[in-house]
């Protein structure tokens, strides 16, 4: 394999933009979101409640990063810890019932940018696009 690919330099300017697009359109609803507390609420919108160890693998966010969002976002009303009813040593991070709203729009706004981001492939090439970068992590994760 030669040296000249640009795969990773590609993969991060869009992120980069992506993640402006994003913002950008969370916005214009209204939502000022930072993008580490998106990923933390997109999380437990997915999984549910979650130990913040837990938290921090699904998110790969640093402990002092991740307890500043947690932080964040429970003093805006977003989630709440509490205690586990299983095992009172550990705290659950989930979200609060106010949540759902901020839910559904984000959910709108993530559509929006898949269909944005997948914009003239067909169902074929998106879904051999999804594989290769699929194994492009699967290659970062075992290194």
């Amino acid at each position: 394999m030669t040296g000249h690919r640009r795969g990773g330099f590609l993969i991060a300017k869009i992120h980069r933009i992506g993640g402006r697009i994003f913002a950008r359109m969370l916005r214009e609803r209204g939502i000022e979101l930072d993008p580490a507390h998106g990923r933390v609420l997109f999380v437990l919108w997915e999984e549910g409640p979650m130990t913040i160890f837990e938290l921090a693998k699904r998110v790969s966010l640093g402990k002092s990063t991740l307890t500043h969002t947690v932080d964040r976002l429970e003093a805006a009303g977003q989630i709440v810890r509490v205690r586990s009813a299983e095992d009172r040593r550990k705290v659950m991070v989930e979200l609060t019932p106010g949540n759902q709203e901020l839910q559904a729009l984000y959910g709108t706004v993530s559509q929006e940018m898949t269909d944005l981001f997948y914009g003239g492939f067909s169902e074929e090439e998106a879904d051999r696009f999804d594989a290769h970068l699929g194994r492009v992590l699967a290659n970062l994760e075992r290194a």
